[in-house]
C-alpha cells in the first residue's frame, strides 16, 4: 500500500532523499554512468544538509546504486553485474556470457619481452628469459570492464608464433588447451582493492581513482608447472563475486 503524505514526512530526510534519488535512477533520469550533480548543489536542490546528503549516498554506495570516488565525485553505478565465483577458476568470457552479455575484446596486443625478475620468479624461469605478453580490455556490452596482463613463457610458441595472435581474441586457456594441448588444472590467486592509475583509468574509460578489484594470479598444468602469469583490473561495480565457504567440520572434546 503506498505511503501517505504524514507517513511520507515521518521519515528521516536521508531516507527521503535516498527514495528520491533511487526513484530518478529507476526512471533513467540519472542513467548509468552519469556523474551527479556536485554536493552543495545537490543539497541546495533537495533542500537538506550536506550531512544528510552525504549519509544518503552511503547508503546507495552500499546499495550498489552509485560509486563515489574521491576527487572525481559521485557516479550511478551500472546495474547489470558479472557473476563469478571466486572458488572456481573463471574465464572472463565466459563469465560474461552466462550473465547474459555481450562479450568482447578492445585495446588487444602482444609482445615478447625480457622476463622481470618478479616474473620469472612466478613463472620458474631465469630472469630475463623471453615471456609472451597478452594485454586486452574485455568489455561486456561494448563496456569496458577488466584489463588483463597475461605472461607466458616464450618457449611454449617457439615453434608456433602465429599462437599469439590467437590470444588476442580467444580465451587464452581455449589456446593452451587445443592448440597446445596444455590443460589448466589450478590457479592460484591472490585478490585485493585498488584505485586506478592513470593509465589503467586511460585503458578501461574511468576517472582516476576508480575502485578495481586486482587479480593476480598462477595457472598451473596437469603436471604442476606454471605456464600462466596473470593480472587483471576488474570494476568493482561490475562484478558480484561470492565464495563458498565451509564449515568447521565435527570438532572432538
Amino acid at each position: 500500500m503506498p505511503a501517505g503524505p504524514v507517513e511520507a514526512r515521518s521519515k528521516p530526510r536521508s531516507i527521503r532523499v535516498q527514495d528520491e534519488l533511487t526513484q530518478r535512477i529507476d526512471r533513467g533520469m540519472l542513467p548509468a554512468g552519469s556523474r551527479l550533480p556536485s554536493e552543495p548543489a545537490l543539497a541546495v536542490e533537495l533542500g537538506v544538509s550536506r550531512a544528510t546528503l552525504r549519509e544518503a549516498l552511503r547508503a546507495l554506495e552500499s546499495e550498489g546504486l552509485v560509486r563515489r570516488m574521491w576527487g572525481a565525485g559521485t557516479y550511478v553505478a551500472d546495474s547489470r553485474r558479472v557473476a563469478n565465483s571466486l572458488d572456481l577458476n573463471f574465464g572472463v568470457t565466459d563469465a560474461i556470457r552466462a550473465a547474459g552479455m555481450q562479450a568482447g575484446i578492445e585495446q588487444a596486443r602482444h609482445s615478447m619481452e625480457p622476463a622481470t625478475v618478479s616474473e620469472a620468479a612466478r613463472l620458474e624461469l631465469q630472469p630475463g628469459s623471453d615471456v609472451l605478453v597478452v594485454e586486452r580490455v574485455r568489455t561486456a556490452d561494448g563496456k569496458p570492464i577488466v584489463l588483463s596482463r597475461d605472461i607466458l613463457p616464450g618457449r611454449l610458441i617457439a615453434k608456433r608464433p602465429e599462437i599469439a595472435d590467437q590470444m588476442l581474441t580467444r580465451s587464452i586457456y581455449e589456446v593452451l588447451e587445443r592448440e597446445l594441448g596444455l590443460v589448466i588444472h589450478h590457479g592460484v590467486a591472490s585478490f585485493r582493492p585498488v584505485r586506478a592509475d592513470i593509465t589503467v583509468a586511460r585503458r578501461l574509460g574511468v576517472p582516476r581513482g576508480e575502485l578495481l578489484l586486482a587479480i593476480w594470479q598462477v595457472d598451473y598444468s596437469e603436471d604442476g608447472a606454471p605456464v600462466l602469469s596473470s593480472y587483471e583490473y576488474h570494476l568493482a561495480d561490475a562484478f558480484e563475486f561470492t565464495v563458498l565457504r565451509r564449515g568447521p567440520g565435527r570438532r572432538l572434546s
